[in-house]
């Protein structure tokens, strides 16, 4: 097991719901709040605003027993808001532009630690200033870095994420945005060994819904695994998140890719029957930090 922290870098904000309840979130939030619970200690790097929500974010991560070193404060601008919408049970995002989180300051940065895994989005990089304060972390970075995929319209650009996949080591994508940066494929398998080879990555990991998913490594294994049983979806909000936390888990703790991927779909399929993207009751957890043992 590698004993150094994960660093999360980029957005923490509120998702709004239709029926204006506000629930926290962020991609990279989201997976910090789940590796906490399983224990790992990770360092989140991000910024909020000067207002309410940025003091409900404080009381959360205290209360969860999550470090607040790497949260930097915004008197400019605003802690992030994402609008939810839903279509026939799928949820559509409005982010709003110029969040706290965009500003994330390289001269606030730690730069004396030594990460295990940086992780980090592709919303991380639609601004000028979070994405010059993420190099300036990557360049002094000598562990992993997982780049968990997140292609929100109008906020990327495929040079650009074409350009952030070849510094990474291990991918995170749907099969959406798989076929969105690489186009005319139809079969699954031999897509992601194309898109494995050509960004040098070591492991790839491509998620199919309720169809489960798929992981391809440069040893040539490759897995899939799908949902068991039938559970009761509440909401798909954060489930992606939820499955990057345990490949993290995984890759921190040396488990094999397949292990890895059973036990991220799991997570996954019991976080899709609970409202949002977090769950502030670690009874949830217990019976996962259990089997992990």
């Amino acid at each position: 097991m590698n004993d150094k922290q994960i660093a999360l870098f980029g957005e923490v904000l509120f998702d709004q719901f239709p029926d204006g309840q506000q629930v926290l979130g962020g991609a990279p939030f989201n997976v910090a709040w789940h590796l906490q619970a399983f224990g790992l200690k990770p360092c989140f790097i991000s910024r909020v605003g000067n207002d309410v929500a940025a003091d409900k974010i404080r009381q959360a991560m205290q209360t969860w027993g999550m470090t607040m070193d790497g949260l930097q404060t915004d008197v400019d601008y605003p802690t992030g808001i994402v609008q939810i919408t839903f279509n026939d049970g799928e949820p559509s995002y409005d982010i709003l532009p110029n969040q706290a989180y965009d500003f994330i300051a390289d001269e606030q940065l730690d730069l004396s630690t030594q990460y295990a895994v940086i992780y980090h989005g592709t919303l991380a990089m639609r601004h000028a200033i979070s994405t010059h304060a993420l190099e300036v972390l990557k360049a002094q970075h000598s562990g992993k870095v997982f780049v968990d995929v997140n292609l929100r319209e109008p906020w990327w650009q495929a040079e650009r994420v074409a350009q952030v996949l070849d510094l990474a080591h291990w991918v995170k994508l749907n099969q959406q945005e798989l076929e969105q940066l690489q186009p005319l494929h139809t079969d699954l398998k031999a897509a992601m060994a194309l898109f494995l080879a050509r960004h040098h990555l070591e492991v790839l990991i491509v998620t199919c819904g309720e169809r489960g998913a798929t992981a391809i490594s440069q040893s040539g294994e490759f897995v899939t695994v799908k949902p068991r049983g039938v559970s009761p979806v509440v909401d798909t909000v954060g489930a992606g998140d939820a499955f990057a936390a345990v490949l993290l888990l995984g890759l921190q703790r040396g488990w094999s890719l397949t292990l890895t991927m059973e036990r991220a779909q799991n997570f996954a399929s019991a976080l899709v029957t609970q409202r949002g993207a977090i769950v502030q009751d670690l009874n949830f957890y217990l019976p996962f930090i259990g089997d992990y043992r």
